[in-house]
């Protein structure tokens, strides 16, 4: 027996149900597509919480690390400023310790040795010698490191362990200042002169345009230069 297939056209109820089936399943489908969303976007949230906690508790212990490092950045600066400050202190007493065991040493050895009978030069004989002689008055301080007198001059002796060329506008001055704090001397002659235990030839040049004696050692002896003196 032959099939014969149905091909009536499909009813008005039918297609109303067809339709009703389309817009279940699109129902369904836009519910789990929400369910979907609504999940991942929960996840990403929890995911960038995490990720936010994280990062803060990170850079609370790298903030933590980099201001130990500093803190111990500053105690070992502090600590190597402190070394190097006392460092610095021993050696400016050791260097100035040296500069004045130095100085000592020079005025010692020029004031022996002018005390010995040398006193003959500047074309006069001096017959009282004086070290480090100092006074103060109207304001005015100085000290002389050797000091020859005779009844009309005076010959002031600065001493150096090692002179220099920017001494001499020091020495310069000690003749006024000289007259000032010793006024009973305001009339004598006063000679100026520089003791060094080594002189170079700037030095010696300055003193000799300037009228200043140059007193030296050379080997065992005190020589004087006394040439180009000028009276102040």
């Amino acid at each position: 027996m032959e099939h014969i297939e149905n091909t009536q056209p499909e009813t008005f109820e039918s297609i109303r149900a067809t339709l009703r089936e389309v817009a279940q399943l699109q129902k369904e489908s836009c519910a789990d597509f929400d369910r979907e969303r609504k999940k991942s976007r929960a996840d990403f949230d929890k995911e960038m919480k995490e990720s936010r906690i994280k990062f803060d508790k990170e850079m609370k212990e790298s903030r933590a690390d980099f201001d130990r490092r500093m803190k111990e950045y500053e105690e070992k600066r502090e600590k190597s400023n402190a070394e190097f400050d006392e460092r610095m202190k021993k050696i400016q007493k050791t260097v100035g310790g040296m500069a004045n065991s130095q100085g000592e040493f020079a005025e010692e050895y020029f004031f022996n040795s002018l005390d010995k009978g040398k006193q003959n030069f500047f074309g006069e004989k001096f017959d009282k010698i004086k070290k480090k002689l100092t006074n103060f008055w109207q304001g005015i301080e100085a000290e002389y490191d050797i000091v020859l007198f005779n009844h009309a001059s005076v010959a002031l002796i600065e001493v150096k362990y090692k002179a220099h060329i920017d001494d001499i506008p020091d020495v310069l001055k000690k003749a006024k200042t000289f007259r000032i704090l010793f006024p009973h001397y305001k009339d004598f002659k006063i000679y100026l002169g520089v003791a060094s235990m080594s002189f170079y030839p700037e030095l010696e040049q300055e003193c000799i345009k300037q009228g200043i004696a140059i007193i030296k050692q050379v080997g065992d002896t005190v020589v004087i230069n006394d040439e180009y003196l000028k009276v102040f």
